[in-house]
């Protein structure tokens, strides 16, 4: 990355640590994955049970085989073999354990989490149920606004997203959200953080890559 790119995408992310913070989160940003896995792991202890939040991010950190290393319970529910009564157990699972590590499909600027879900098991354990939650976020997430958080997540995340689970859905044929009543829609809860809730500690690990969509 030239110093220019470096210095516009650590601009930003300082200014989204800052206000992230201001609002009861605690962020900090590193400078690629590798970084991103070791800040991450030194925070779960082996005797802590981890959901794992159904993130490409988190899988492209690398942490998951280190968890597994380390003897940590892992409900995840992009397990191969898993039927769907199986993963909806590991989902309800994920509500109740020690820690939810996962991503976030945008974060502002100033200091809000904007998150949209299809099952919605994710925004849920983000919210209440773990004592901790821990997000890894790369640099292409990060927004100006919630208007803008929104945007991208019609325009961008969605879209990928539908794509990479093999949907049809209308948003899949058009390359950009169209609002749709398909059944295959994947956008059907939003999660706006404005602020930590009450119960819950949670950390935003900003990552100076493009990771996720």
């Amino acid at each position: 990355m030239d110093e220019i790119r470096k210095w516009f995408y650590e601009t930003r992310a300082d200014e989204t640590v800052k206000n992230l913070r201001r609002h009861g989160f605690d962020a900090l940003q590193v400078p690629d994955r590798s970084a991103a896995c070791s800040e991450i792991l030194k925070r779960i202890p082996s005797s802590k049970t981890v959901g794992i939040g159904g993130s490409v991010t988190v899988r492209e950190i690398g942490i998951l085989d280190k968890l597994k290393g380390q003897g940590n319970t892992l409900y995840d529910h992009w397990k191969e073999g898993l039927g769907p009564v199986e993963s909806l157990k590991i989902r309800k699972a994920q509500q109740s354990c020690d820690l939810f590590l996962g991503s976030s499909n945008a974060v502002t600027m100033a200091g809000e989490i904007v998150s949209v879900d299809g099952f919605c098991n994710r925004i849920s354990s983000m919210a209440f149920g773990p004592k901790e939650v821990i997000l890894a976020v790369g640099r292409n997430k990060i927004v100006r606004d919630v208007p803008a958080a929104l945007a991208r997540i019609k325009e961008v995340a969605a879209p990928m997203n539908a794509r990479r689970f093999g949907l049809n859905s209308p948003c899949v044929q058009a390359g950009r959200c169209v609002d749709c009543d398909s059944p295959e829609r994947i956008c059907r809860g939003t999660l706006i953080l404005e602020r930590k809730p009450f119960a819950t500690e949670v950390l935003v690990v900003i990552v100076q890559e493009e990771l996720g969509y």
